[in-house]
């Protein structure tokens, strides 16, 4: 006859195993998600190396006839998108109290300021006196700006994605990876753009 207390300790692991299971599911691909953006950040990384080093070795920096970029926009910009991490966390936050429109409410904030520097970033580049073919610094200024932009349009569709989600009924009931992926994601976007303007717009 079995003892009482191992039948209940067998008991007890069954009605565990599946919450662990799902934990470790959870952390499996969220290490994976973090190595992504680390391999991401070794690209981001390669062109600010290579950024620098163009600018320190070129005699004329900028195109002729350009003596510098307008700052005014792109700080405004940036201030939206760098307030676009703080209305993420908001909304991760409402998600995690099971409160769903204001998750909904800051969450569509977020998506609203990221299409803002997106459509600001298109303004930007369709009054630019200098085009991606001009030296150096018009290639480099493109490829830095094109391939955050793209990252940014990324974020924005996978909250698109995420904000449909929220709609569908129990959903969110069994964890929220793609919300953090996301979140990571866009703080991620951040950060580069940060580094970004420093070395474009405040480094001239």
């Amino acid at each position: 006859m079995q003892p009482i207390d191992t039948s209940l300790d067998t008991t007890l692991t069954a009605i565990a195993a599946p919450e662990i299971s799902h934990a470790a599911h959870h952390d499996n691909r969220m290490f994976g998600f973090v190595v992504f953006l680390l391999s991401e950040s070794v690209i981001f990384l390669s062109f600010f190396a290579g950024y620098i080093v163009y600018k320190t070795t070129s005699l004329d920096w900028f195109p002729a006839g350009v003596t510098g970029l307008e700052v005014r926009e792109p700080m405004i910009n940036t201030m939206i998108l760098v307030s676009s991490s703080f209305t993420i966390y908001i909304a991760e936050k409402f998600l995690h109290h099971k409160n769903l429109w204001g998750f909904r409410a800051f969450w569509l904030l977020t998506i609203a300021m990221g299409s803002y520097f997106l459509y600001g970033q298109a303004v930007e580049w369709g009054g630019l006196p200098f085009g991606f073919g001009d030296g150096v610094f018009g290639g480099t200024f493109y490829l830095l700006t094109g391939f955050h932009g793209l990252h940014v349009l990324t974020g924005v569709l996978l909250q698109l994605i995420m904000l449909g989600r929220s709609f569908i009924p129990n959903e969110y009931n069994q964890g929220f990876f793609g919300i953090e992926s996301t979140s990571l994601f866009w703080h991620f976007v951040d950060v580069i753009w940060i580094i970004l303007f420093g070395l474009i717009y405040v480094w001239q």
